[in-house]
């Protein structure tokens, strides 16, 4: 089964738009993990096209308040419906375990030691200024904080955050994302879900 690891940046905001529906926004820049390919991708809004393939061939997305943020924006660009893929929102697990949202910044410095290279907000600022590259590495990089948090999960069935200098723990059940014992298994070598 392949998964796909993906984030999405937007050219504007709800501010913007006058609409709280995140499909009133509109995508910048997607970037993607491919674990069947083993590789890092990222495209613009008028490199869609070219992203379609790597989607048809997923059979589960995973991001990072994905079902309620990405998918819908992504869903306005795709020809089928995004939402008949399986899912993994790891902002969802956090979520059902904790009983509130987390940041993705507090996440990984709890679990990974490190912080998000930046902020939406500057993405934003970077497509007004046509400063694509720019967006493309933030998007990979949290696409990269997002696997590795992924992996985390699967491994240790906890995730830590960061909160007021305090590194917290929570439990994560896996078995409410996760199908079988197969997609338990994290080869270290690959990175390939076996």
């Amino acid at each position: 089964m392949n998964k796909l690891v993906f984030d999405i940046e937007t050219q504007n905001t709800f501010q913007d738009t006058g609409s709280k529906k995140p499909e009133s926004l509109s995508i910048s820049v997607v970037a993607i993990y491919d674990y069947e390919k083993n590789k890092y991708l990222a495209f613009s809004e008028n490199e869609l096209d070219q992203l379609w393939p790597y989607i048809d061939s997923a059979d589960t997305l995973i991001g990072f308040n994905s079902n309620h943020f990405d998918i819908p924006i992504l869903n306005k660009y795709y020809k089928y419906d995004l939402k008949k893929k399986k899912s993994i929102d790891i902002l969802e697990m956090v979520k059902n375990s904790l009983g509130r949202r987390l940041k993705l910044d507090w996440i990984a410095k709890g679990t990974l030691g490190y912080c998000k290279s930046g902020h939406g907000l500057e993405a934003i600022e970077w497509w007004k200024n046509g400063e694509i590259d720019k967006i493309k590495k933030y998007c990979i990089d949290d696409v990269k904080i997002t696997k590795e948090v992924f992996e985390y999960v699967v491994k240790n069935h906890s995730l830590k955050y960061e909160d007021f200098g305090n590194t917290n723990e929570i439990k994560i059940d896996t078995t409410l994302y996760i199908d079988s014992p197969k997609d338990d298994e994290i080869s270290n070598t690959s990175l390939n879900f076996l």
